[in-house]
């Protein structure tokens, strides 16, 4: 085959692929809607290995926002333990607090984060 490529020499039986694209008539309107904006802050805290009950005091410092929002005032939320995503059943918030509801606690020093979404 010498310096020549091996497909450079072959002929493939293979038809080339049909592309088409769509026709647009002039004048036509299209509908574009822009991204909403959203505001994403978390809360992070380590579980102690006993309790159920975690506040905005529990706040890890430097970390996220030291509060826990109101769920009436975002558009949801997340919990993660231990970088697991939490079912809305095992856990439950209100402004400054959130419960967790699950049969067994965190071990010590598992990370705790409550993601709050919203969407303006």
């Amino acid at each position: 085959m010498g310096n020549m490529h091996f497909y450079s020499k072959k002929r493939s039986s293979i038809p080339q692929p049909f592309l088409s694209l769509p026709k647009v008539q002039q004048g036509q309107k299209r509908l574009f809607t822009r991204p909403q904006k959203v505001d994403t802050c978390a809360f992070y805290t380590l579980s102690d290995g006993q309790k159920r009950v975690y506040t905005s005091a529990d706040a890890l410092r430097g970390h996220g926002t030291k509060m826990i929002l109101n769920p009436n005032e975002v558009s949801y939320m997340n919990l993660f333990i231990n970088g697991i995503l939490q079912s809305k059943q095992s856990y439950d918030v209100d402004k400054g607090k959130l419960v967790i509801r699950t049969e067994d606690i965190p071990i010590k020093g598992t990370p705790i984060i409550l993601q709050m979404v919203t969407i303006r």
